[in-house]
């Protein structure tokens, strides 16, 4: 022990007795132990699990990862029903679509058979309109067409010279009169090669008598049945027969196109009987018909 120097002014402290430091001792340790106790139940010491007091709670952290877990999950759930959606909608399209494609081919073949049967009535419609010219012709015409008096054309008629071709006075009317064998295979629409010939010197008269009347070419056949060949009925070989003369009139003698016009009659109005060679023949002919009227 290290010694001590004892000023001599300093009284000298009283010595306790050994018993009372053990009582001291005692008390102390008592002390001590109470607080070991006391730490041991303090509740940030306890630690069941092995983890630090000072850690916070797992409770705490999990629950907003929790939460936005939730909410991406509501919004995935809600992208999946508009998905879905979309391809409803897209399905539905297609099948209206598939519908607008199906009307437009039915409205197609709708459209190329109505044009086909405007093309075939436009054919008839052409026929019966040139007959119905030949009905009206002998009327008051439109357009500023005028009537001359009917012994004006009786007097005209008497200055043509067309050899044994015969002129008839019919009414309102001046007729010539052309046998269709002079200019036609017979019973077909193909021109004879003397059928200029026979229709050069008519055109050339009538452009010099009659250049302002109205002047209708009308066909005529017999009633004989037609096998095969170019038409398959009397009326259809008169138009073509009309016709053919018209296009000799106009293109190789110049007559006016407005002047002129086709009606075909077909086996109507015979001028004979068909019982015999010659009065079927009669019946074959072409009709240069005279009008009064004016163009």
């Amino acid at each position: 022990m290290r010694r001590s120097i004892r000023p001599a002014n300093i009284t000298p402290i009283r010595s306790f007795p050994l018993t009372g430091v053990k009582s001291f001792v005692g008390i102390a340790s008592i002390f001590v132990g109470s607080l070991l106790v006391g730490c041991n139940q303090n509740p940030y010491l306890a630690n069941t699990n092995g983890a630090s007091p000072w850690q916070t709670p797992q409770t705490a952290a999990v629950q907003p990862s929790d939460a936005r877990i939730a909410e991406l999950s509501r919004r995935v759930q809600l992208l999946d029903d508009n998905n879905r959606q979309l391809h409803t909608q897209l399905a539905q399209s297609e099948q209206q679509a598939q519908v607008y494609r199906e009307e437009l081919g039915l409205v197609r073949k709708q459209l190329s058979d109505t044009t086909r049967q405007f093309e075939s009535t436009a054919i008839a419609a052409k026929q019966a309109e040139s007959q119905v010219r030949g009905y009206q012709a002998s009327t008051q015409m439109r357009g500023g067409a005028t009537i001359r008096p009917n012994t004006d054309l009786a007097q005209l008629a008497g200055r043509l010279n067309l050899g044994g071709i015969p002129v008839e006075k019919n009414g309102d009317v001046i007729r010539i009169v052309v046998p269709a064998d002079q200019l036609f295979q017979p019973g077909t629409t193909q021109l004879l090669p003397q059928a200029a010939s026979t229709i050069d010197p008519i055109a050339a008269q009538l452009r010099a008598i009659f250049p302002n009347q109205r002047i209708g070419v009308e066909g005529y056949t017999d009633d004989s049945p037609l096998y095969g060949g170019q038409v398959a009925t009397s009326h259809q070989l008169a138009a073509g027969q009309s016709a053919a003369v018209l296009e000799l009139l106009t293109r190789r003698a110049g007559m006016p196109a407005q002047q002129l016009f086709t009606v075909a009659q077909g086996a109507n109005n015979p001028r004979q009987p068909n019982t015999s060679a010659a009065g079927r023949a009669a019946n074959r002919r072409i009709e240069l018909v005279i009008y009064p009227e004016t163009f």
